[in-house]
């Protein structure tokens, strides 16, 4: 319990001081290049996977409501796990995954409420008297890109050939770092994580 609790706060320590200051200290679409395959740009999205969106504001209300529903069984996962004394990659993997999760979902729950949406050139304020969305209607801050490749694809290439094409073209933050890795882990030691499912 320990160790999970000790992963799941400095992940989402690390996660929301990131996209405060982010948001906080960039105009939106800003980007500066760490190195020519790493740059921090500044995006948001209604906190779907690649900024796809449905359903209006009925659909990001269902995603906020299914988040806090997934949130609360992967909790549970853990809580298991932990009692059960699982093996020590299944606790860090599910602690990254829900801390990854819960980072998320404070932004779209929160985030409408307490930051507002600057005209031009302007950074947003925290806690600001004219936010710009309701509880549930927040944005999810993204910020990691790592464009390791850009060209053109070879025209031999099937359906893609001769168009443009960046490797890894994805923006994302802290929090969907934590789930990727926490995945990954299940995906990799998935032996020794569930040992008695084999």
């Amino acid at each position: 319990m320990k160790k999970a609790l000790i992963i799941i706060f400095t992940v989402l320590f690390i996660d929301q001081w990131s996209k405060i200051y982010i948001k906080t200290n960039f105009y939106y679409g800003e980007e500066i290049f760490v190195f020519d395959w790493f740059r921090i740009h500044f995006i948001e999205n209604n906190g779907m996977a690649w900024g796809f969106e449905f359903g209006g504001k009925a659909g990001k209300l269902f995603l906020s409501l299914f988040r806090i529903v997934a949130i609360s069984g992967i909790g549970y996962w853990l809580y298991k796990s932990i009692q059960q004394k699982a093996h020590s990659i299944l606790i860090v993997a599910v602690s990254l995954i829900f801390a990854g999760a819960i980072g998320n979902i404070i932004d779209s729950i929160f985030y409408g409420l307490i930051f507002n949406t600057p005209n031009g050139h302007e950074v947003a304020q925290l806690f600001s008297n004219e936010p710009y969305g309701k509880l549930f209607f927040g944005k999810v801050v993204d910020m990691l890109y790592f464009p390791i490749w850009s060209g053109d694809l070879p025209n031999w290439m099937p359906f893609f050939g001769g168009k443009p094409f960046t490797f890894f073209n994805a923006i994302f933050n802290v929090a969907d770092s934590a789930i990727s890795t926490g995945v990954g882990l299940l995906i990799v030691f998935n032996k020794k994580a569930f040992p008695n499912e084999l």
